[in-house]
């Protein structure tokens, strides 16, 4: 298959993966690299692919967002942008060979959260944890998404709930926006840093808004039960195949 045709399908399907269930990056990430992209730029390119649509999902749920409390938002934001930085500036100087170390335990430990998310979420709301807005998860979580793209949404959502949110839609609207200000700033860094592979980005960035558009009744019309099957089937068999990498 064509590079660029390979590119364009696994941004597609992002953007429906995305819309639907979330773990997008699972497709974008690997097809990258498969592509010939070193890893570090093939992470930096997926960011730039997929975060445009953040922005749509963000304003779609702008009455859940004006629910919260104004200062209780700007912290979170504030400490969102100042570990998104943190981590997008460890990305630079990482060397490939250290981030290809790195990416098969990431993609599992988002693939495992996401499997496991409903679980974590009841233990979480049984014990009404009283962390919300929590500074050092919040930066852990923050860090961890300007480092690494991949199931940023799905861990968000795992630390929400240990905030003891229960609104999924305010969960949902909360997600969008915080993915879009680490993803914003990871971008502008990324591209500073000569990291990004433009011709590719500019195409997944289509192909990957269009997927959103399409992925809305698709989610309503496909049983929760077999999206969660395959975004869990996707991150496990991306996982196993860079795990073998390293053995390559």
């Amino acid at each position: 298959m064509n590079a660029y045709l390979l590119l364009v399908v696994a941004a597609f399907g992002a953007g429906v993966l995305n819309t639907v269930a979330g773990g997008g990056t699972f497709l974008t990430f690997p097809a990258l690299v498969w592509a010939g992209i070193p890893p570090v730029a093939a992470n930096a390119t997926s960011t730039v692919a997929v975060f445009p649509g953040y922005l749509s999902g963000a304003a779609g749920f702008r009455r859940e967002l004006s629910g919260f409390d104004p200062r209780l938002l700007k912290k979170i934001v504030a400490l969102t942008a100042l570990g998104g930085l943190a981590g997008s500036g460890l990305l630079l100087i990482s060397s490939n060979q250290a981030f290809s170390l790195i990416v098969p335990f990431l993609l599992a430990f988002a693939t495992l959260v996401f499997a496991f998310g409903d679980r974590l979420q009841a233990w979480a709301r049984a014990r009404a944890l009283d962390t919300q807005g929590g500074a050092l998860p919040t930066l852990l979580v923050a860090v961890y998404g300007g480092y690494f793209n991949g199931g940023l949404g799905i861990v968000l959502l795992a630390l929400f709930s240990l905030w003891g949110m229960r609104d999924l839609n305010a969960m949902n609207g909360l997600k969008n926006a915080l993915s879009f200000v680490l993803s914003v700033l990871s971008v502008i860094t990324f591209a500073w840093a000569g990291l990004v592979a433009w011709p590719q980005a500019v195409a997944m960035m289509a192909a990957a808004a269009l997927g959103g558009y399409a992925g809305a009744p698709l989610a309503r019309a496909l049983p929760r039960r077999m999206l969660r099957a395959i975004v869990i089937g996707t991150g496990a068999i991306m996982s196993l195949v860079f795990f073998a990498r390293l053995w390559m």
